[in-house]
């Protein structure tokens, strides 16, 4: 999650119409006599336009005369007007820096004191700026310098300096002439080069810089240590290719495949970006013998992404490696490829010096040894050659023209437009008739964006229609992929599907290019509060274009391979809170509706992106590290390769096009980013940690602490992770209901969790200072405190009115008279509506309970007339005992007793209680129920029933002690199949020994030794809801509602939390209103179906809401939520104070599994 978020910080924004018009720099060499520190190396392809930049470093300028800006503002701001002959200089630099280090501009005009005056960048969200005033017509020289922390040293930008030609002061705007050199396109294979410059040579005396290489293989070990020494063998670029092959092709089929696609990729990036030199080693290699090797690459590539085990990772990471593969079409894999090169440097309408340049430097290096820095060569002599019109002959510049294009084609570094030509002759007419209007919108935008008197409504227009025609032509392009690739298919076949994969690929990257021109284009009208004033106005059209960008966004990565039934649910629902605009019916405000449907959807959709960060965080940081290490590859390409593979994907605009819309939407709801499960006011350090585990808070803090955490899957303990814990913030959404929501409020810790990015980099800013987390029904608020004394933790429960409603929590005391010694049953089992609190525990003695309640149900009525009727499924319980008995009967009670003791004084920090939790959960599980349990189940199910075996400790489902989720529920098994059945029912025992069950004990106060645990036994539910009710709202302690949580599927959902949100509402006890706060957005439900084995698993569907009656239908989601209030008002009242109800709704009919006191 905070991957992109930090990203976002430093990621450029919009620079909207009122900006200067942008520009392109160009290159030029200049003696600098300036001392040096250390270099930095910022690409010079960044200096393009912003919208056409798809990488880390990002440079862009502005200059405009007098006449093209808002001279009333500058005169406002500068007190004066520019002088005669001046103009007005905007830069912008997309750099991250090290935190204290600041970045200079020197240069070579007066006004920048001819090099010696260091100009300071601001940092703003939108990257380093500043404005000059310049006097127009001169050339300028420039570079960028980064100040390092110490303010002594200077990093200087590495390479030429950079040269600007300043505009003439003019009437109406000015833009920047390209200077001629620049007018040759460059390819993106070229503008990623990060290697050594070209020399131009003029004879065969290579100058080898292999002698500068140094590796380290130190550690190294497997897949890692095959790579670096291989590479250590293979001096030029066929022989690298090879050791990628050999990678890949010798882990096909064992589990280290996506290891080496992982390897291959980074390695294959660094070959292609020149940050991993290749050279000529003496031997005569033409290139068709890489368009051998590339071919068999690419085979194995396309084998593996069309197995049925590929994974979404191995899919992933394949695609990155695709375009650094060279083509291997027929002229290529002929014994003399690329001749052209030959008839060119043997010209005589050429100078004898340059003849020998071209032979030397490129046709000899190519035909010998071919390597990424021969197009490097190549471009950088047409750039020479046609800097000068007229200094070479015509026929010479179109003959070294086509030779470039050639090459470019060899390294697959042709434009999008050369690409998707080059496969026009394989599609059908549909597919060519999509290609052709994709590339005619293209031709347009690109020529829309060069004029300076475009309409933006003109634009948006043409942007979208580029964006469906994109969509349509990708879209065919993938399905001709589909079908995968014949183990027989013809070389030709082999090559042209290439062509297509890279085309497909190439239109993903381009998706990139209009998401950011699209962004700019909002920011520019307003952004986010353009969006909510819409809305708020009841004016949704407006969001009409931003939802249809977001859904080809979101259309995009399902092609890409990356969960695609997820993105297919969030296109149809945004698809159909855009069709159906504003509800006009349901008796709940339509804006309201509105707004929380699609917030609901764009949660999702922003969660979608921090998966796939997420991922790639796993995927790479480590392995990059190694390599990089080994390699010798700089520190700073190293530390930043994770990140720009992120910010350069889609899923960066994607994940920056919710930005926008989520707040605009929040802002329409009235929502400020925050959700309080637990209020109250707290001070404490706050300390930021990944997740909520024993052993992850510092030890050097002894106070209270309120802690910051990334993730959590809804199962954790709090005051397990330490007892000094007061307050959590927790950086996703997590159901009010969830195990760790229950738990924090019986804790008594303060619990909000926050969504909004903006407020989550403010929170980070007071990470390891003493702060106040303030947290009530009407806000939260979080600030540095004062208060520094840390005698004892201040925690205060507060009231809708800020009131102080209870003193800080007290470690619950186990009260070991509350039980009796557990007792034996003849039978091994207890009928559901005989059991106790002494022989089956709380949990069941409930359900018990509760099935004798609902034979009255039937006849109980609200005072509005909706009916508060429910059933309870059948069960049974194995009562306090079973376990000791199968313990006995295997001869190991007093192995159990041993371990049991030693667990109640083992320790945490040396992995001692792990261990023996391990053992006794191992010895536990071996245990089999005697056959007279399984016997007298089947008296009261039948042989085939689905039931669902759930714990029933003395130790849960207590007033002060109710360890929600702490214990094991094993679902979809049968006595049918009385292994499973058996291993389900000791599994459930095990699970009362768990580390998190131990320490939870611990933290209550409780000896290990009291604990014991009932087996529940119920008929398995296959609900379409479930739910959880507070029959007490826990936020404002409000006794007028009952607070309701809705999922679809199984309650696991609900319970677990998984990363999502439920239906949420409040119901009237005393009247009909039913108020939705938030509608459902998990991705998955949890299903048992018949038709499958009673193996103990469930399934997992995607969720598509715009399908689902409780968002959809207003009048049921009213009535469903009726019943609900009235249930637990009912139900509440039978068990003598506020519940935590649980249940579900299958067809028509409301089912009560569980409740228990609710935590006070």
């Amino acid at each position: 999650m905070d991957s992109l978020r930090v990203l976002h910080c430093s990621n450029s924004s919009s620079t909207g119409s009122t900006l200067p018009t942008q520009f392109k720099f160009f290159n030029k060499t200049y003696s600098n006599d300036t001392p040096m520190n250390r270099r930095v190396f910022l690409p010079r392809r960044e200096l393009r336009f912003l919208d056409q930049s798809r990488q880390y470093s990002r440079i862009v300028c502005g200059a405009s005369s007098v006449e093209t800006r808002e001279e009333g503002k500058r005169e406002e701001k500068t007190g004066s007007r520019l002088r005669h002959g001046k103009v007005w200089l905007r830069v912008r630099l997309d750099h991250q820096v090290n935190f204290g280090e600041q970045v200079l501009i020197l240069g070579s005009s007066k006004e920048l004191g001819l090099w010696k005056k260091k100009v300071p960048l601001n940092w703003t969200e939108n990257g380093w700026t500043c404005e000059l005033e310049l006097r127009g017509g001169n050339a300028m020289e420039f570079k960028f310098v980064i100040l390092e922390k110490d303010q002594q040293k200077m990093a200087w930008e590495d390479g030429n300096n950079r040269v600007l030609n300043l505009p003439k002061r003019e009437n109406g705007s000015t833009v920047v002439d390209v200077d001629p050199s620049l007018e040759v396109d460059t390819s993106p294979f070229v503008q990623q080069w990060q290697g050594v410059d070209i020399s131009f040579m003029r004879s065969n005396e290579h100058r080898s810089r292999e002698r500068e290489r140094k590796w380290d293989t130190s550690g190294l070990e497997g897949l890692a240590l095959k790579l670096v020494e291989g590479d250590q063998n293979a001096r030029n670029w066929w022989r690298k290719l090879e050791v990628v092959r050999e990678l890949i092709v010798g882990s096909l089929q064992s589990k280290d495949r996506l290891e080496a696609l992982i390897y291959s990729a980074i390695y294959l990036k660094w070959i292609n970006t020149g940050q991993i030199p290749c050279f000529e080693d003496g031997g005569h290699h033409r290139p068709n013998r890489h368009a051998e090797i590339s071919r068999l690459i690419f085979r194995e590539l396309e084998l593996i992404s069309s197995r049925k085990d590929a994974s979404p990772q191995e899919v992933l990471v394949i695609r990155k490696i695709h375009p650094c593969l060279p083509s291997f079409k027929a002229e290529f894999t002929a014994s003399v490829p690329l001749t052209r090169i030959r008839d060119i440097a043997h010209r005589g309408d050429i100078p004898h010096d340059l003849k020998q340049e071209i032979k030397h430097t490129i046709q000899n290096k190519l035909h010998r040894n071919a390597g990424p820095e021969d197009l490097i060569a190549t471009e950088a002599m047409l750039a020479r050659i046609t800097k000068n019109p007229g200094e070479y002959s015509e026929a010479f510049v179109e003959q070294f023209k086509i030779f470039h294009h050639e090459l470019k084609d060899f390294f697959n570094a042709g434009s999008l437009a050369e690409q998707l030509e080059s496969i026009r002759e394989s599609l059908d007419k549909r597919s060519i008739s999509a290609l052709t209007s994709f590339l005619e919108y293209k031709k347009k935008l690109d020529k829309l964006q060069e004029s300076e008197n475009a309409v933006e409504s003109r634009a948006i227009d043409l942007l979208m229609n580029t964006l469906q025609s994109l969509v349509s032509l990708r879209e065919a392009i993938a399905n001709g992929l589909e079908s995968g690739l014949r183990n027989d298919a013809p070389d030709a076949a082999i090559a042209m599907r290439q062509k297509w994969r890279l085309c497909e690929i190439g239109l993903e990257d381009y998706c990139f290019v209009l998401l950011s021109r699209f962004l700019n284009s909002i920011e520019a009208v307003g952004g986010a509060h353009w969006l909510a004033e819409n809305a708020g106005s009841g004016n949704v059209s407006c969001w009409n274009d931003p939802l249809t960008a977001l859904m080809i966004g979101i259309r995009q990565l399902g092609i890409s391979g990356w969960k695609k039934e997820e993105c297919d649910a969030i296109r149809n629902e945004l698809l159909s809170w855009k069709e159906g605009g504003l509800p006009r019916n349901g008796g709940e405000d339509g804006k309201t509706i509105w707004a929380l449907r699609l917030k609901a959807t764009l949660d999702r959709a922003r969660r979608l992106t921090e998966e796939y960060s997420e991922e790639l965080l796993r995927i790479f940081p480590q392995k990059v590290q190694v390599l990089g290490k080994a390699l010798g590859i700089p520190e700073n390409s190293v530390r930043t390769y994770t990140e720009a593979e992120i910010r350069a994907g889609l899923i960066f605009q994607v994940s920056k096009l919710c930005t926008p819309l989520l707040k605009a939407v929040r802002s329409a709801v009235g929502s400020e980013g925050w959700d309080v499960l637990v209020p109250g006011a707290v001070v404490g350090t706050l300390v930021q940690v990944e997740s909520i585990v024993p052993g992850s808070l510092p030890s050097s803090i002894t106070g209270p602490i309120i802690l910051v955490v990334n993730k959590a899957d809804g199962d954790e303990e709090v005051t397990a992770a330490g007892n000094n814990i007061v307050g959590v913030i927790l950086l996703q959404e997590l159901p009010h209901l969830s195990h760790l929501g229950v738990r924090a409020r019986q804790e008594r810790v303060v619990f909000v969790t926050c969504e909004d990015d903006d407020k989550v980099s403010e929170i980070q800013k007071l990470k390891g200072k003493y702060s106040r987390l303030e947290a009530s029904p009407t806000g939260v608020n979080i600030c540095q405190s004062s208060d520094n004394s840390k005698d004892g933790i201040t925690a205060k429960q507060l009231s809708s009115n800020g009131s102080s409603m209870f003193e800080p929590s007290r470690p619950h005391q186990f009260s070991g008279s509350a039980f009796k010694p557990p007792g034996t049953n003849k039978r091994g089992v207890v009928a559901l509506i005989d059991a106790d609190t002494e022989t089956s525990g709380a949990k069941a003695a409930a359900c018990g309970r509760l099935a004798s309640l609902a034979a009255a149900s039937d006849k109980v009525y609200s005072d509005q007339g909706v009916p508060a009727s429910f059933k309870v499924p059948a069960g049974a319980v194995i009562p306090f005992g079973s376990m000791e008995l199968a313990l006995a009967k295997s001869r190991s009670t007093e192995t159990f007793e041993s371990l049991l003791q030693q667990i109640e004084t083992a320790k945490l920090d040396n992995g001692e209680l792990d261990k023996l939790c391990l053992e006794l959960q191992k010895l536990i599980s071996s245990l089999q129920p005697p056959e007279e349990i399984t016997e007298n189940l089947l008296k009261i199910f039948s042989k085939n029933a689905r039931l669902i075996v759930r714990s029933s400790a003395n130790v849960e489902d207590l007033a002060g002690m109710s360890a929600a989720g702490l214990y094991e529920s094993i679902p979809n098994v049968s006595p049918s199949n009385p292994i499973i059945f058996g291993n389900a029912i000791s599994r459930v025992w095990a699970s009362l020994y768990t580390r998190r069950a131990i320490l939870s004990r611990r933290a209550a106060n409780v000896p290990q030794k009291e604990a014991t645990m009932a087996v529940l036994v119920q008929e398995m539910l296959q609900p379409d809801l479930s739910f959880v009710l507070h029959t007490l709202s826990p936020t404002d302690r409000d006794s007028n509602f009952v607070e309701a949580e809705i999922a679809p599927g199984l309650g696991e959902t609900l319970a677990s939390g998984t990363r999502g949100t439920p239906w949420r509402l409040s119901c009237a006890k005393f009247g009909e209103a039913v108020k939705t706060f938030a509608f459902a957005n998990f991705s998955e439900e949890m299903l048992v179906l018949n038709s499958g084995p009673a193996d103990g698993e469930v399934i997992r569907l995607t969720v598509d809401y715009s399908k689902k009656p409780l968002t959809m239908d207003p009048v049921f989601r009213r009535q469903l939520g009726q019943r609900l209030c009235a249930v637990g008002f009912f139900l509440e009242r039978k068990f003598g104070g506020p519940q935590d109800v649980e249940g579900c709704l299958v067809g028509k009919d409301i089912y009560i599994v569980q409740t228990r006191p609710q935590p006070q």
